[in-house]
């Protein structure tokens, strides 16, 4: 999976907005989808920050609850955006400034997350998303008006669709606040149906090389926000606390966790398993857990260090499994999505489960807990390596198309 992007070129005229196929060669991700994708830095963020104040001050389950639903926010704008320039990006002057007002939407949406989870305030998250959608929804519209039969009743589908749950989303800001959860509970799987309506009779033409590469884009993203958040607590604990002792084993853990993380995705190319939308929906929906839990395990690393320095209201292990449960959640569910479809034999098929499960056992390991699961992921990656080297790479097994 290549990572470099495409030359730059300067914004075309008008140009039609016509399905890109499918065979193209070389589809690269374009600095344009680079930049949008960096915006998202700071939504995520914000929602990691929120996390970390829940669990350091004893409120995890609502915490997690808050988090799960800002997070599919910020997941599902940035799906809307990539599984849409996959299949139409024709990067005219109009497809650039109709991305840049959806980035302003991510910002909208950004800079409400802390209101939404702190008081229940969705009015900002809602503009955010409002700005996002109309701007999505002329793009639909764009692709309807140059295209026909099937094609156009497709993009057609998703305009209406995309306007009808960002019109339920509207119950937010009437609901009372003890409901919010059930309108999360009816909008969260009305959205992800869209899709699934809008392309019953046609599917979009995706690129499965370009969407593999989107998702490892923002898969990097996502761990890079946990070395920076995770760094930026070391610090301030060393700086303000003189506390190195108390928090190397976190720096040190949490380091090898994020490496092994990121090898851990990387070590297979995931483009030949998407050969149909069957196959595409549900490798692109289960990336939610992914990208989630790779977050959290950088909020996770920040309360330890809160936990390290006394400043927590948990205990040792509470703060332990706010790193080692993101950490088997992820390892599970980068494992069940692809990495499953390419190992051979037993032994191969039980490394990632297997140390899921030694990660969680790390959990009531005390102090050193953030560095036992370190270095249980630096095992897993050996382990996997040298038992990849005694066999051929697998195929992944073939799924009947839908």
């Amino acid at each position: 999976m290549s990572n470099v992007p495409e030359v730059p070129k300067p914004p075309r005229p008008l140009l039609p907005m016509t399905a890109r196929s499918r065979e193209e060669g070389h589809r690269a991700a374009t600095p344009l989808e680079l930049f949008f994708d960096l915006c998202f830095v700071v939504a995520v963020a914000q929602a990691g920050v929120q996390l970390v104040h829940a669990v350091a001050e004893g409120h995890a389950g609502e915490g997690i609850l808050n988090y799960a639903m800002v997070f599919f926010a910020i997941w599902w704008a940035w799906m809307n955006f990539t599984w849409f320039a996959s299949a139409y990006d024709n990067d005219d002057a109009l497809y650039r400034v109709v991305t840049l007002v959806q980035i302003a939407g991510v910002l909208i949406l950004a800079a409400g997350i802390s209101s939404a989870v702190e008081d229940k305030d969705f009015l900002l998250v809602w503009l955010g998303y409002a700005v996002m959608r109309l701007a999505l929804v002329t793009q639909w519209l764009r692709a309807a008006k140059h295209t026909s039969g099937a094609e156009r009743q497709t993009a057609l589908r998703y305009a209406v669709g995309v306007l009808i749950v960002q019109l339920g989303w509207t119950a937010l800001l009437f609901a009372p606040k003890d409901m919010l959860p059930w309108v999360f509970l009816v909008m969260a799987p009305a959205e992800m149906a869209v899709p699934v309506i809008a392309e019953r009779d046609r599917y979009t033409s995706w690129h499965p090389h370009h969407i593999a590469e989107r998702y490892g884009l923002f898969t990097i993203i996502v761990l890079g926000e946990t070395i920076a958040a995770a760094t930026i607590a070391v610090k301030s604990g060393v700086q303000e606390h003189d506390a190195l002792d108390e928090l190397l084993p976190v720096a040190a853990g949490g380091l090898l966790i994020v490496f092994a993380a990121w090898w851990i995705y990387f070590v297979v190319p995931v483009h030949g398993l998407l050969k149909s939308n069957k196959q595409g929906f549900l490798w692109g929906y289960g990336h939610y857990v992914i990208f989630a839990s790779a977050a959290a395990i950088g909020a996770g690393l920040e309360v330890a260090v809160e936990e390290a320095l006394h400043e927590a209201h948990i205990s040792t292990a509470a703060a332990s499994a706010a790193v080692t449960v993101p950490t088997a959640l992820y390892l599970l569910t980068v494992w069940a999505l692809h990495s499953r479809h390419f190992k051979v034999g037993l032994a191969q098929q039980l490394v990632l489960p297997c140390s899921a499960l030694a990660v969680l056992a790390c959990t009531f390991a005390g102090r050193w807990a953030v560095l036992a699961a370190g270095l249980v992921l630096t095992a897993t990656v050996a382990t996997g390596t040298t038992l990849t080297a005694r066999t051929a790479y697998g195929t992944p097994r073939s799924t009947p198309s839908p």
